[in-house]
């Protein structure tokens, strides 16, 4: 068992996101694990550009509100203790809505294959970003 050390926080790079985000990396796993972790930090309105995973990826929402696309049209609304699952290969989005800053704690795998943790596409247009939202019931 060991401490890890941690990294300096970081902003995260504008090709993938759309306004300020900044993240820590909490796990970054080395061989035979795959997991990743990071805290991430939206500014109000800030959210990622579409992109999938191979593996999936799990957010679990700290603090604020988050959002969170699909490119069927649906936007999720999720809350301070609520997770939300995107499965591999579906091609998403996650951000702040756009009047309070959201904390979430993404957490995914590497596919162990070569291929990258995530594939990264478009800005996210803000009428996608602007559709009515869905509340988990």
């Amino acid at each position: 068992m060991e401490f890890i050390e941690s990294q300096p926080t970081g902003k995260a790079p504008a090709e993938w996101f759309t306004g300020d985000v900044w993240w820590d990396v909490i796990h970054a796993g080395t061989e035979p694990s795959r997991m990743r972790a990071n805290w991430v930090r939206f500014s109000p309105g800030a959210r990622t550009n579409w992109h999938s995973h191979a593996v999936g990826q799990t957010l679990h929402i700290v603090s604020g509100v988050a959002l969170v696309g699909t490119r069927d049209g649906t936007v999720l609304e999720a809350h301070p203790g609520e997770t939300v699952w995107t499965p591999p290969g579906e091609e998403h989005w996650h951000g702040a809505a756009s009047d309070r800053f959201m904390v979430h704690l993404a957490m995914w795998e590497t596919a162990g294959d070569g291929r990258p943790d995530a594939d990264w596409l478009d800005p996210v247009a803000d009428e996608a970003y602007d559709r009515p939202r869905a509340r988990q019931n």
